[in-house]
Parts: structure tokens; sequence; C-alpha cells
């Protein structure tokens, strides 16, 4: 018999009227069955959301970086079981599944220091004749509430990006995890529900997604912090102008490979970096290889190299340990990547490796002479689909980079120090790896895009920055 998931309601076990099916999209097994919460249970989650806002960020500091430590501990200890629920709900290959876990246990870790040294910043303010006498203190308070919500892609660390920074700065949050794949985060409220939190700090509630305009409508969740689509993202942000609303969004990320990258181990390692980055997740990460942008001198040996690397990709059952390129999440996002590469073709790409599919799983995709009208050419795959581009200089390879709606990440292959700063200058992106794909990000630093990339910043301490505001007290009559 199928168990039916709890959600968790002011923290603590609730179950609702109806329930929906998970099932994992490499055979469709059922997985399991999630509750709803009512009407009346989201409005009471609310509710004790706002009556928490004064008690939370009273909370002692040690109070929230215990818990953060809690959780960081108990993610390591369950990193097996939990693992192999994110490739059940997601169907990610398990060795990768393992690694979104320890990224998670790390970014409850760094939730927990930085909880322990905000400490807010002093001034003197006697620079000028008028402020003889006066001491400024500048610390952080939390905007409100959070109103969270988290993409399938990866359930549960980019829901420790939104839930680890708001416990940091005591802001009480409700978490809205992707239909798709709600189990992680219920198993991460298992966790938090093992803490000393004050109730209402913390809610995990899955609403269908026609649910949500009213929460996202709600004054009483000042801030939304969402991972998504720019189609949904943008029609959130004009919706409540007024909020303070982050949003990562989409890209399509370019690898550039330049002329001074040409050696053999030089070709080999962007080769295996690109191919990888390319498959891994599915394709389905914001920061996936989608563009291969080469100088002319090294292009023909980097394609070579890159199609035998794509093909060496193992694709199948994604409880395999060997499995490196699971099913997308379901059939009918292989669907729509199939129905984008045959657009390609049909305007005269070619197909240098894979173009087909099976189910849910779409064979990892090299396509060279990609034309500047296809789908493929503008806007973001979410799938393991990757095109080649030849260039004849670095000020053509750049501004191709730059000729995109969105701007996430760029990788640029090169050992010049002065390309490499060129680099940061030029690129409208919020990202630059030097010498690696675009898909690198440490879950610490700063993370986030331009243009149709969103706005604001993921990474614990930036996020924390987003989840506050500034207030200074000026201290009077002081003898400095």
């Amino acid at each position: 018999m199928t168990t039916t998931h709890e959600f968790w309601l002011a923290g603590r076990r609730a179950t609702g009227d109806g329930d929906f099916e998970v099932r994992h999209s490499f055979d469709g097994s059922l997985v399991g069955k999630v509750s709803v919460p009512t009407d009346a249970q989201v409005e009471e989650a609310v509710a004790a959301a706002a009556a928490a806002v004064p008690v939370f960020a009273a909370t002692p500091a040690h109070v929230r970086a215990a818990a953060l430590d809690h959780v960081s501990k108990r993610l390591t200890e369950r990193t097996e079981e939990i693992a192999q629920l994110i490739t059940a709900e997601n169907g990610k290959p398990i060795k990768w599944a393992r690694g979104e876990v320890g990224r998670a246990v790390s970014v409850f870790r760094w939730a927990a220091e930085e909880a322990r040294r905000t400490n807010g910043e002093t001034m003197r303010l006697d620079t000028d004749p008028g402020g003889v006498g006066r001491f400024a203190l500048i610390r952080r308070f939390p905007r409100g509430a959070v109103l969270g919500i988290a993409p399938f892609n990866f359930p549960l660390n980019l829901v420790a990006h939104k839930v680890a920074p708001a416990i940091a700065v005591g802001a009480p949050i409700i978490l809205k995890p992707a239909p798709a794949t709600p189990l992680s985060a219920l198993v991460l409220g298992e966790i938090l529900a093992e803490t000393d939190l004050p109730a209402g700090s913390w809610s995990v509630l899955p609403v269908a997604n026609e649910k949500m305009p009213a929460l996202v409508q709600d004054e009483r969740l000042p801030v939304i912090s969402f991972t998504g689509s720019d189609k949904v993202g943008y029609q959130i942000m004009d919706s409540v102008p007024r909020k303070h609303v982050t949003l990562e969004l989409g890209g399509n990320a370019a690898a550039v490979v330049l002329a001074d990258w040409s050696s053999e181990a030089d070709l080999d390692w962007a080769a295996t970096r690109i191919a990888m980055f390319s498959n891994y997740q599915g394709g389905q990460s914001c920061i996936s290889v989608q563009r291969v942008i080469a100088d002319a001198s090294v292009y023909d040996a980097l394609v070579e190299k890159v199609v035998a690397k794509v093909q060496a990709q193992v694709t199948g059952d994604p409880k395999d340990d060997a499995v490196d390129v699971g099913p997308l999440v379901d059939e009918n996002a292989a669907k729509r990547v199939e129905s984008w590469v045959e657009d390609a073709v049909a305007k005269g790409a070619k197909v240098l490796t894979g173009g087909t599919r099976e189910g849910a799983t779409y064979a990892p995709t090299v396509l060279a002479e990609l034309p500047a009208d296809a789908i493929l050419a503008r806007a973001e795959v979410f799938g393991p689909v990757l095109s080649l581009h030849k260039v004849d200089s670095t000020d053509e390879a750049f501004a191709a980079v730059n000729d995109s709606a969105f701007g996430l990440q760029a990788g640029v292959f090169t050992h010049d120090l002065q390309t490499a700063f060129r680099a940061q200058r030029e690129l409208e992106v919020g990202g630059v790896i030097i010498g690696d794909a675009p898909s690198f990000r440490a879950d610490q630093m700063p993370y986030g895009g331009v243009k149709d990339s969103g706005v604001g910043r993921e990474g614990v301490k930036y996020a924390m920055g987003d989840f506050t505001y500034e207030k200074v007290m000026v201290l009077t009559g002081l003898d400095l």
C-alpha cells in the first residue's frame, strides 16, 4: 500500500482533503502520494508565519545557528536515503543526487556560520561638524515572512537555498516545492521539526500551481524568492511591484574556447567538461552548457573530441551508479526537446550525435550549423542538447555570448590573464568561469544573472541580504 506523505503546517504534520501522485520519470512507477493542503490550511500557515515575524526575528543567533547545524548534520546522516528519494522523484542519476545532498549539507552549514557572524557595522559620524558626538550602528532586520517557490531540477539544494538563509536571518518562510518533486522538501520538514525553531517560522506546503496567485498576492508575505522559468518569474514580479522579489531564472549558457587553449591536454579538458555539463541532470540546469563557441583555429579538433565524449555519456536507469544521463522530469519535457531539435534540423542544423528519444529520456545530442532562427538558438533548451559555433576572434566570441536574452553564467577556456579580466568586464552575465564550463557553482558564492536570467542573488550570505533591510541606530552625545 502506497504511503500518503503529510505536509508541514507551521512546523507540525498535517493532511488535507486530497492528494496527488509522484511518479518516477524513468519507468513510470509510483513513488508516493502527497497530501494537498486546503485553502483554510494555507491561510493558517500564512497567519502563523505573519505572527512569527517578531518572535523569530528576536530569536538569539545561537538558536538559529544550532537549528541549521542540526539540519546539516541530519542531512549528512541520511545522505543515501535522501539521494535515493531525489532519484526516484526527479530521475536524476544517483551519483548526481548524492552530490546534491552533499551541497545541501554545506548550504545549511554555511548558513549556521553566517547566522553567528552577522554583526552589522559601525560608523563614526563626526567626520563632518554636524555629526560631532554621534555614532551609528547599522544592522540588518528581516523584511518579513518569505514565500519560497522552488523548482524541480534540484529538489533539495534549491529548497535549501531558500530555507537556510531565511532561518539564518530569522525570517519565517513558507516553502512551496515543485509539484513534480515535493518529497525531498517534505523530508527536510521532518528534520526541521526536530529543532527548537519557533512555531510558525516554517511551513512546507505542496500547493498546486494554479493556487499560487493568491499566495503571491498576500501582503503578509512581503518577500518572494522564486526559481524557475523567466515567463513565470516575471509574471510574479509584475503582479506584485511593491514586494521584494528575487528571481533565479533561465539561461542558455555558453562555453567559449579561445585560440590559446590549443594543446591536446587543453582540448581534452574542455571537451570533457563540456560533454559532462551539457548533459548532467539531463541538461536540466540553468547553467548547463547549451552553446559552445570555439575559435576557428581549435574548432575542428574540439568538435571531434566533444562528439566522442558526449557519445561516451552513459544513459539508462538513474538508479545505476554507472549512469551519467537519466530521463528528463517527464515525457512531455523530452517531447518538447525532441520538437526543438526537429525544428533546428528542418532549418538546416546538422546532428553530429544523438537526436533520438525513448520515453522521457532524450539522447545526449550535439548540433552544428545551428541557424539563428531556430528555437534552440535563442531559448533555454533545459535538456541534453548543445550546439557548436565557429568564430574568428575573441571579439566575435564575446559578442556571440552577449547575443542572448539571458545572462546567467559563461565559461571561458583561456590561459591569458588579460582576457580573463576582459571576459569579466565585457560579458553580460552574472558569473564568468575561467578555464572551465559555465556550470561550476560554489553554493557560498553570489549566484544569479542579468537580463532575462533574473534579479537578486542566491548564495547564503547574499540571499540573507535580500531577505533583510538595513536599519541605522544613531547614538548621540558621545565623547568619541
